[in-house]
């Protein structure tokens, strides 16, 4: 039996526990996965009771609870240095955190206008003024990495995935299903993360899961 256990919800619409589920997948460890239906009646009550933010996602490693996307990343980056979670050059690190930040506390207006489902296709849709501003900054963030440290890989640190990718991750699921107008070199960051095993993996898995949410399958303006 696994000494870790990551909570998480819907894999087709839970954008923070793909993120929590990355960074389990990147450390390397082996983990025990319990996905939750978050449509569920009781998902308020279950999801309360095991976590102290009543979010997904949660790793649990013993006595030690993790209830936090970039939390867990952390603490795994720590318990494995060898892993790689983060860029190894002190600069690129520096940067890598500082961009997997403003991620964790920014981009609310993308995150409203164009939701994450990874088995839905809304191309042209949710766009506006905040949602678009949201992009031409994250398309700046994923340049400037590029630019000083990707050389030599698809990612935004060169070859080596790390937890900078992982916390954009479901924004290139929300660019596949939106499909909003990119430069070439984003559309090709977009296709490397997209195309990674791990994330192979995960929407292979949401196309199975059974439930569906009325409010993520149905496209605003």
């Amino acid at each position: 039996m696994s000494e870790f256990t990551l909570h998480i919800g819907n894999k087709a619409y839970s954008s923070w526990s793909l993120r929590g589920w990355l960074a389990c997948k990147l450390a390397g460890i082996d983990f025990r996965e319990e996905v939750h239906d978050m449509g569920a009646p009781d998902w308020s009550t279950f999801v309360r009771s095991i976590s102290p933010s009543a979010r997904v996602p949660v790793l649990r490693h013993g006595e030690i609870t993790v209830w936090e996307s970039l939390a867990i990343g952390d603490y795994l980056a720590d318990l494995f240095p060898k892993a790689g979670l983060w860029p190894e050059d002190r600069a690129a690190r520096a940067e890598a955190r500082a961009i997997s930040a403003e991620m964790h506390a920014g981009f609310t207006a993308l995150r409203s206008s164009m939701w994450m489902n990874t088995r839905r296709r809304f191309p042209g849709r949710g766009r506006n003024p905040g949602s678009l501003a949201d992009i031409a900054r994250i398309v700046a963030i994923w340049e400037e990495a590029r630019r000083r440290f990707g050389a030599g890989g698809p990612y935004l640190f060169g070859s080596r995935i790390t937890l900078a990718d992982a916390m954009y991750a479901p924004v290139v699921a929300r660019f596949v299903t939106w499909e909003p107008d990119l430069p070439a070199g984003a559309k090709a960051y977009v296709a490397a993360v997209w195309e990674h095993p791990a994330v192979v993996e995960w929407r292979k898995a949401a196309e199975a899961e059974p439930w569906l949410i009325t409010k993520y399958e149905t496209p605003g303006p």
